[in-house]
Order: C-alpha cells, then structure tokens, then sequence
C-alpha cells in the first residue's frame, strides 16, 4: 500500500495520491463493481478556493465520464453531495429582505412616506432626524437598500447539483437507477441566514445512484432482515454527521458508504473512491469485506487515510465499532500533528 503513482493499472487496495482525471484512467476498465464518492461541493473550502464554477463543473463531468470505462457492466456510481444553499447570483436583484422579526427601529415604510409627503424637501438625513433613527434604515425601509455595502454584494440562492450530475452521467452512458437522501445533524452554524430569512437549515444531503448498463446481481441477502426493514428498502437514511473533523474538514460518517457497500456490491469486488479523503470509504470496504482503491490529490489527505486503514487492519481482530475507532485515529493523527 502506499500513495505513489505508477504507469501500469492502480492496485487494489492501495491508496494513491494524484488528479483522479489522470489516475481514473490507470483503471483496470470493467473493474470496479462500485464507485461511491463524494466531491468538492464548491462551498469555499481551501481545496476547492482557486477554482471558479466553469472549472468545478467541468471537474465534476471530466471525473464521471472517466468511470465509465472502469465501472464493470451492471455496477454503480453512487455520488453523495448536496446542493449549494448559500450560492452567489450576480443576476440577481441586490435588494434586502424586510425582516420586520429582526427590527430594532420600529417605524414603518408607511409612516416615512407620510411623513414625506407632509415635507417633500426633506432629504434622508432630516427624516431620520425626525424618526430618531440613521440613515440606513430609512434607506432600507424606503428602497431595500444597505447603505452600508450590503447592496453591492451579490444576491444568494440555492443552487441545484442534481440536474448537473445527471445529465453528465446520462451523457457518458449511466442512468440514474436510484437516489437516496441522508438526513444528518441540522448545520445551524452553516445557515446563518435563517435569522432573516425562510430558508431551511441545512439537514440532508443526496446519494445519486447510477448503473451502468449489463447484468446486475440483486441479492437481499446482503443485508440482514433488520437491515432490509430499517434502511435498505428506505429512501431517507437518518445517520449522525461527524463528530469530529479535526484531521479533515470534509468527511461523511462511515455508516454512509458502509450502507451503499453493502447494498450494492459483493464480498471481494472492488470498490472505487476518487475523492478518498480521510480514508472513510476504504475502511467501510475493509469493514464488508470488499477491496477497495483510493485516490486523493491533497497529500495531506492521502497521508491521513493511509493512517486510518493501517490502523484499522490492526485492529479487525478486536470487536470494535468502526466510528468510535475512526475517532480514535483522528485523535492520535492530531497529536502527532
């Protein structure tokens, strides 16, 4: 194992560090049984910071239209990633949201309008002298503005990946078979706006699931009766987010891609995460028997997860439960950096 390129097609069970555009195409083609992954979400993390949204896009469909040479006939590519909920639209119009909850000057658009009509030659800085109040609110009360900088800066919506990921998947020869929703721990800190705004909290997430077209073995029988009822069957997967993101800023729980593993894949094959981050998805192939292949370009990142499943082989000999060993691992990797 280890996080070195090579000129012949990557091993199974190694980590490697590199582009996956370059590394995907290393591949053995028809190899893999399952690809589960999920990318950079274009929300500004420092991995992420230089690139602008054509090139996030095209990383997106460069990296999708790569697995399918890979990905064996009647195997999955399953993308978890959410939508952006906070993205910038310069199209937009730049004006503030009245949110009467949040005032602390109660006077009304109303009321300056009377007012103006009473003094016609009154300018802002006498109407907020008579309210008792500053420029900027009647400013805000009157045109929505913030005369403080606020209306120069571009107006936010949310932006949808789905149609995104589909249609570059349909273009290079899946078809969406299934989708998922993971409902995890409310990200109040990461939804600042919903103090002045009706905009949601950010709660969930999607799991895309896409099939390559050939035979594909269904077999209930990977999960037990319990596991069938409560999740395999399910659409909405309730699963706590991490605890901790210490060693990496960027991971989703094991429990994630242990579920999509193990529905849709078989003891031995192969599993393929291109973004392999802090090593999550290998581990939850250890963890189900299956073989796995990790690519990373962030040796940070690289480093990590090679950490992680060193560990975690050497301790598959003791009943421990995986989430409380991956924290123990962070813990340790943060000492030691």
């Amino acid at each position: 194992m280890g996080c070195v390129g090579t000129e012949n097609h990557l091993e199974e069970n190694n980590i490697y560090h590199g582009d996956s555009r370059k590394l995907l195409k290393k591949i053995r083609p028809d190899s893999v049984a399952l690809s589960v992954w999920s990318p950079p979400y274009f929300v500004g993390k420092a991995y992420e910071g230089d690139m602008s949204l054509a090139e996030w896009k095209a990383l997106l469909w460069e990296v999708i239209k790569l697995h399918f040479p890979v990905i064996k006939p009647g195997g999955f590519l399953a993308i978890n990633i959410a939508d952006i909920l906070c993205f910038k639209d310069e199209s937009m119009p730049k004006i503030m949201a009245e949110n009467v909850s949040r005032r602390k000057i109660r006077v009304t658009k109303e009321q300056i309008l009377a007012v103006k009509n009473e003094h016609p030659t009154w300018n802002k800085h006498e109407l907020a002298g008579h309210f008792g109040c500053s420029e900027q609110t009647i400013d805000r009360r009157l045109n929505g503005n913030n005369v403080r900088g606020g209306k120069y800066h571009a107006q936010t919506r949310v932006f949808l990946v789905g149609n995104l990921i589909e249609e570059a998947a349909n273009e290079t020869g899946f078809h969406l078979y299934d989708r998922r929703v993971w409902v995890k721990d409310a990200a109040w800190e990461n939804s600042r706006w919903h103090t002045i705004s009706y905009r949601s909290v950010d709660e969930f997430e999607y799991i895309y699931v896409f099939w390559k077209p050939g035979i594909t073995r269904v077999d209930r029988r990977r999960l037990t009766k319990e596991e069938w009822v409560n999740w395999g069957s399910r659409a909405v997967w309730e699963i706590p987010s991490v605890r901790s993101n210490s060693n990496h800023d960027s991971k989703f729980p094991v429990e994630l891609p242990r579920r999509v593993i193990k529905l849709l894949s078989d003891t031995g094959d192969v599993v393929l995460d291109c973004f392999i981050g802090s090593g999550t998805t290998a581990i939850a192939a250890i963890s189900e028997g299956r073989n796995y292949i990790g690519i990373d370009k962030e040796v940070k990142s690289v480093e990590i997860a090679l950490n992680s499943v060193f560990a975690f082989e050497d301790y598959e000999k003791e009943p421990k439960q995986i989430d409380l060993f991956i924290r123990e691992v962070e813990q340790e990797y943060h000492k030691k950096t």
